[in-house]
């Protein structure tokens, strides 16, 4: 009697272990909750459709066949790596407003590795500015400049992290000639970047190619007399194009945006458990993963594999005009009408694109306007369902920004979820180990360069 009232405990033991936060036995085994495992499988493929967990699924970075791409810049591997040198490569910076910021900056500085590929300020600052600090924080603005003069946006810098999924770019979706912006012609005006549109790419290539003339990167004759090794890459990468089209941003921006459609976060736990790693996710992460996709209602316009949509919507957030920090170049209406500020439609106004969650942390600042400082307060903003800008009317709000009624636990768990189970713990592999022109990169000036480690 006695060894089976003990038998009897011990699997009362064992099958109670099953239910613990992945917790360690006395081996230092793991235990995982099956049952969550399924809950979760089964509220993915009820989120996308039946379709089931690969639709969440991020490709790997080199396998080009399942990385969606322009018909117009097809990937390959010799174009990616020109890319890369160009996205990060300061010494493009030859046609700054001021002397002294030349060679200073590049693509990367408001988008790199470290930050998300987002800036890591609440207000990026490229030409003008100087420091970086330990991640882009200290970026402050140099003594020889004006704010009028810096080379800011008026919105929070968004990320180039899984771009890949993206028809569009920016906030307000102004750039691509596809996709929701089939219609928009009228919008495209000449002498503007958005006229870029017309050359007829996707939104990354479009972005890349108008990003570049935009922040006066260039490409001179004495540039390939310098640094011949790009000279022979662009002749490898473009080989059938002209001799005399060949060097040019245009050019350039293919194999930025090629480059680009290779950053993809698929290393964040969330992946690694999609892929059958049952162990990649905490239990807490689970249940808010499940809450997200189900309760929460999240996955209606956080869905596929970036976890995000070519959709736009108000949720009634602050303009980054409105941050309690020092901001340049502020109050720009048409930005701060987000989508309807490029369409000019009353029924856009104050709509902003759906964005992508993954390594949100990295640079703790969220929202349009970079009113929210952490992901907690983003998700208690969404259960509470009340706008927080005075200047977005209540008619304009989205039908579905109403409370989700969640209970703390729950909000801790979706947290919990969105800051740890979507994030990738070495963005830095994208990072080229050095450039051709040995420069430092995010930034170059003399502080940054000296604070990166770079002298």
């Amino acid at each position: 009697m006695r060894k089976q009232i003990i038998l009897a405990i011990c699997l009362g033991l064992f099958i109670a272990s099953c239910k613990k936060d992945d917790s360690e036995t006395g081996s230092g085994e793991i235990v995982r909750n099956l049952q969550l495992d399924s809950d979760l499988t089964e509220t993915l493929t009820t989120a996308s459709d039946g379709v089931g967990v690969n639709h969440f699924a991020l490709p790997e970075s080199n396998d080009f066949d399942n990385i969606p791409q322009d018909p117009n810049n097809p990937i390959s591997s010799e174009k990616v790596a020109l890319g890369q040198l160009l996205y990060h490569e300061t010494g493009l910076a030859l046609n700054p407003k001021k002397e002294i910021s030349e060679g200073t900056y590049s693509c990367a500085s408001c988008h790199f590795a470290s930050a998300g590929f987002q800036a890591g300020r609440f207000q990026g600052i490229s030409e003008g500015g100087i420091g970086f600090g330990i991640n882009g924080e200290g970026r402050v603005k140099g003594s020889l400049y004006q704010g009028s003069e810096l080379d800011v946006q008026p919105i929070r810098t968004p990320t180039a992290m899984n771009g890949a999924y993206q028809k569009v770019m920016l906030w307000n979706g102004q750039f691509g000639a596809t996709s929701v912006n089939m219609g928009t012609e009228s919008q495209w005006a000449e002498g503007t970047p958005i006229e870029t549109n017309f050359l007829g790419f996707e939104g990354l290539e479009t972005q890349a190619i108008a990003g570049l003339g935009v922040h006066r990167l260039k490409m001179t004759q004495d540039f390939f007399i310098k640094y011949p090794s790009y000279k022979e890459m662009f002749d490898q990468v473009f080989e059938t194009t002209d001799v005399s089209e060949r060097y040019t941003l245009k050019n350039a921006g293919l194999a930025i945006a090629a480059y680009e459609r290779t950053l993809l976060s698929n290393q964040a736990p969330f992946q690694r458990w999609l892929r059958g790693d049952e162990l990649a996710l905490s239990d807490l992460e689970k249940e808010g993963a499940i809450l997200f996709f189900g309760k929460a209602n999240c996955g209606n316009c956080h869905n596929g594999p970036a976890l995000n949509a070519m959709e736009f919507h108000s949720y009634g957030m602050k303009d980054l005009s409105e941050c309690p920090e020092e901001v340049f170049q502020p109050n720009q209406t048409a930005t701060e009408l987000g989508r309807g500020g490029f369409t000019k439609l009353e029924v856009d106004k104050y709509k902003f694109k759906v964005p992508q969650l993954y390594n949100m942390t990295d640079s703790p600042f969220f929202g349009h306007g970079s009113s929210f400082r952490n992901v907690r307060d983003v998700v208690i903003y969404k259960n509470n369902g009340i706008a927080e800008s005075s200047s977005v009317p209540t008619s304009h709000l989205a039908e579905d920004f109403v409370p989700l009624d969640l209970t703390n636990n729950e909000i801790n768990a979706i947290t919990a979820f969105l800051e740890n189970g979507l994030h990738d713990p070495d963005l830095k592999r994208y990072e080229p180990e050095s450039l051709p022109s040995g420069n430092c990169f995010p930034f170059n000036d003399p502080l940054a360069s000296n604070e990166l480690g770079c002298n």
